[in-house]
């Protein structure tokens, strides 16, 4: 049997602001939530995509430490054109969250850039690689 990926769990110290960073940037929705005295847990999915891969959003964590500048850990969103990367990574200068300026690698990499969430993970958004929208033919 293979085995198939289903999520992502953070652990989050700014839980509120995680969950509303990943619905304003990456367009995610609330698709199941709990809670109790001890904890809070959100599941957030890609609209048509909830039963394929959902980011768990745990709510409690400690404060991430910054990422080292050699640290290329991140999750990854792929987007339909090079203007909407730009207008997220415009977006999150001036939100002081920009980590990656957009910028053009060689194929498989394409046009990315990277932002901060507010739980200090790194998050590319990108056009161009052979996953997702953008995905070349």
């Amino acid at each position: 049997m293979n085995a198939a990926l289903t999520h992502v769990a953070l652990h989050v110290h700014e839980f509120q602001a995680c969950i509303d960073f990943y619905r304003d940037y990456c367009g995610m929705h609330v698709c199941h939530s709990r809670g109790d005295d001890h904890s809070n847990v959100v599941w957030l999915a890609e609209p048509g995509r909830e039963n394929e891969f959902i980011i768990v959003v745990i709510d409690g964590g400690k404060a991430a430490a910054v990422q080292a500048e050699d640290d290329f850990g991140h999750l990854g969103f792929a987007l339909e054109s090079k203007a909407r990367v730009d207008a997220l990574a415009e977006r999150a200068e001036r939100e002081q969250r920009l980590v990656w300026p957009p910028r053009s690698e060689p194929y498989p990499v394409g046009y990315y850039c990277g932002i901060r969430d507010p739980g200090g993970n790194i998050v590319e958004f990108s056009y161009g690689q052979p996953l997702g929208p953008g995905a070349r033919g």
